[in-house]
C-alpha cells in the first residue's frame, strides 16, 4: 500500500443547514435566520453550522437543532423523547458546488426537520434575528416567472435546499406516517388533515379524509379521548399507530 499524503488534498469545511419545517396558521412555514455577518449579510437564511472537528453529523444537526428552537432530535421511527418536545430528524441531501460559498471550500449536510406548530423562534449565534416564514413566501423569491415585488432570495444555495426539502416533505408524508410528526401526540382527524392540506397546498374533502385515515391499517390509533379545541361537537383523539409505511398511500391530489 503506497504512502498516503493528507497534504495532497486541500481541506474544505463541512456545515450542516437544517430545514426546520412546521405547520403555524395553517400554512406551512420553515424558520430562516437573518445573516449578522458577512457572506450575504442581512439576508434570510437556513439555521446551521459548521460541523465541528470531534463531532458527527447528525450530533452536529441535533446541536444547532437545539441551539435554534430548543428541540430534541429523534431519528425516524424512534419514539419522541420523554419531555415531548422531540422533532423528527432524517438527513436530506448533500450539496457541495465550489462556489456556494464565497469564503472557501465549504460542502453542506442538509438535514429536514419537522416538528407541531412551535413558539416564535429566538436567534442565536451571528443571527441578528429569526422567524417563521411561510415556505410559499421564501419559494416565490426564486421564481423568475413572477412579475410582482419579490423578497430578496436566501442566501447560498438555501433557496434549492429548502425547496428539496419541501419536496421530501410532500413526498414522504403521501407513502408514510411522517404527517403525524406536524401534529400533537394527541390529534384530531381535522387536525391531521389541516397538515396535509398546509404541506400540499391542496384543500381536501373532509369526509373522504376521513374515511382513507382512519381505515389505513396501523396509521391511526384512538387515544380514547375527545376535544373540543376546534368548536362545535366534541372531536375524536388519535394517536400516531405503529405503521411506518401506509398502504393504500394517500396520494397527492393533481393540481
Amino acid at each position: 500500500m503506497s504512502p498516503y499524503d493528507p497534504s495532497a488534498f486541500p481541506p474544505f469545511a463541512v456545515t450542516v443547514d437544517l430545514v426546520v419545517l412546521t405547520v403555524r396558521r395553517h400554512a406551512l412555514c420553515a424558520l430562516v435566520v437573518r445573516r449578522g455577518e458577512p457572506p450575504f449579510q442581512g439576508r434570510w437564511a437556513l439555521p446551521g453550522g459548521f460541523v465541528r472537528t470531534d463531532e458527527d453529523l447528525g450530533a452536529a444537526a441535533a446541536r444547532e437543532l437545539a441551539e435554534e428552537t430548543g428541540l430534541c432530535a429523534h431519528e425516524p421511527g424512534a419514539p419522541l423523547p420523554a419531555e415531548g418536545n422531540g422533532a423528527h430528524l432524517e438527513q436530506l441531501a448533500t450539496y457541495g458546488d465550489p462556489k456556494r460559498d464565497p469564503r472557501m471550500r465549504v460542502v453542506s449536510v442538509a438535514y429536514l426537520v419537522l416538528a407541531p406548530d412551535l413558539p416564535a423562534p429566538r436567534a442565536g449565534g451571528d443571527a441578528h434575528s429569526a422567524r417563521w416564514a411561510p415556505v410559499e413566501e421564501l419559494l416565490r423569491a426564486t421564481d423568475p416567472g413572477r412579475e410582482d415585488e419579490q423578497p430578496a432570495p436566501l442566501a447560498f444555495d438555501h433557496a434549492r435546499i429548502l425547496a428539496d426539502g419541501v419536496e421530501r416533505a410532500r413526498s414522504k408524508i403521501e407513502y408514510s406516517s411522517l404527517a403525524t410528526a406536524f401534529c400533537p401526540p394527541e390529534f384530531t382527524v381535522g387536525e391531521l388533515r389541516r397538515v396535509y392540506e398546509a404541506v400540499w397546498g391542496v384543500a381536501l374533502d373532509p369526509r373522504n379524509f376521513h374515511r382513507k385515515v382512519t381505515g389505513t391499517p396501523g396509521f391511526l390509533v384512538p387515544s380514547g379521548g375527545t376535544t373540543t379545541r376546534q368548536g362545535g361537537r366534541p372531536a375524536q383523539l388519535f394517536r400516531a399507530g405503529g405503521a411506518t409505511l401506509l398502504n393504500p398511500p394517500m396520494l397527492r391530489p393533481e393540481v
